[in-house]
């Protein structure tokens, strides 16, 4: 074969790998807790604009724990998210609406703080940032629950909090998780059922809590995400395509695949679990959609390194 022949065949090559991967997004979350974080998320989000990818995803907790849920702090955040290049999908985590009731959180109504983050960063049919997504939402109140379709992949976001989906502290449901609970697993369910229809390849389910998958194999531990659980392992069985969990909530940036089947022990190499960078470590993921690949998704992980003040 002649060298223009050889040359041809790279670039053909080259093209198909391109091809291949067209789609890619970010992952973020559990930031800002802290002053540092606060000046440098800006330059991250801009950074990350710069990687050419298509939108960012924050998995939740927007504060730290200790820092008061006020409206002044929300709007805070919600101006750095609208000031993303890139549209900026937010999923609700605990530390801004189910432990606002602490002291030292303001001891606001975590319900009437939820809805102020609905109203807030929940508005309309689009996403947060300069550019938007089109987003189908959850009618009625859950309105953060959202939907969208992004090359072969279906995309859901669920409003699961930690450490244990807010349930009460004598391991029973309260009337708040015993009222989203029903319509947290019907979103989950259409998501699934949306994605066999029109043969999406992959599907990726984001929400703030960590489920602790090494407990629920074993049976222990976190009721609260047991139901959840059993109809994610369910959807994912029937499923042929891929399956990406992403959450937050532990701050321990990881890439598995923590699922397993209850007939066989094995686990369930279709469903991948990403937690984001949370607090101390700033950072973020990216995620590449190929749709030449069994395995559908690639993985980034990209800490943030600038020096701390």
């Amino acid at each position: 074969m002649g060298v223009k022949h050889l040359a041809a065949l790279f670039l053909a090559c080259v093209t198909v790998a391109a091809e291949a991967e067209t789609w890619r997004f970010a992952l973020i979350g559990d930031t800002p807790y802290s002053d540092y974080e606060r000046h440098e998320l800006p330059r991250m989000l801009s950074a990350i604009a710069d990687e050419n990818v298509d939108f960012i995803i924050h998995a939740g907790d927007i504060k730290h724990s200790q820092d008061a849920c006020s409206d002044a702090l929300f709007e805070d955040r919600r101006e750095i998210f609208e000031a993303s290049a890139l549209p900026l999908v937010y999923v609700p985590g605990d530390n801004e609406w189910t432990d606002c009731a602490r002291v030292s959180a303001g001891h606001y109504d975590p319900q009437e703080r939820l809805a102020r983050l609905r109203e807030r960063f929940h508005a309309g049919d689009v996403s947060l940032g300069r550019t938007r997504l089109r987003l189908a939402r959850q009618a009625g109140e859950y309105r953060e629950h959202q939907r969208w379709q992004h090359g072969p992949v279906l995309f859901v976001t669920l409003n699961v909090p930690g450490p244990n989906n807010n349930w009460l502290k004598t391991g029973l449901p309260g009337r708040e998780a015993l009222a989203r609970t029903p319509r947290v697993l019907e979103w989950l369910r259409e998501g699934f059922a949306q994605a066999r229809a029109t043969g999406m390849k992959g599907i990726v389910i984001t929400m703030q809590a960590n489920p602790g998958f090494r407990h629920y194999r074993a049976g222990l531990g976190h009721s609260g995400f047991r139901e959840l659980l059993d109809q994610l392992r369910a959807e994912t069985l029937a499923f042929d395509g891929q399956v990406l969990l992403v959450h937050g909530d532990t701050h321990w940036q990881r890439i598995d695949q923590p699922l397993h089947d209850p007939d066989t022990g094995k686990r369930i190499n279709r469903f991948t679990r990403a937690e984001t960078f949370g607090y101390p470590q700033l950072g973020w993921v990216k995620v590449i959609i190929d749709d030449e690949s069994p395995a559908l998704f690639r993985f980034e992980s990209h800490p943030w390194a600038h020096p701390r003040p």
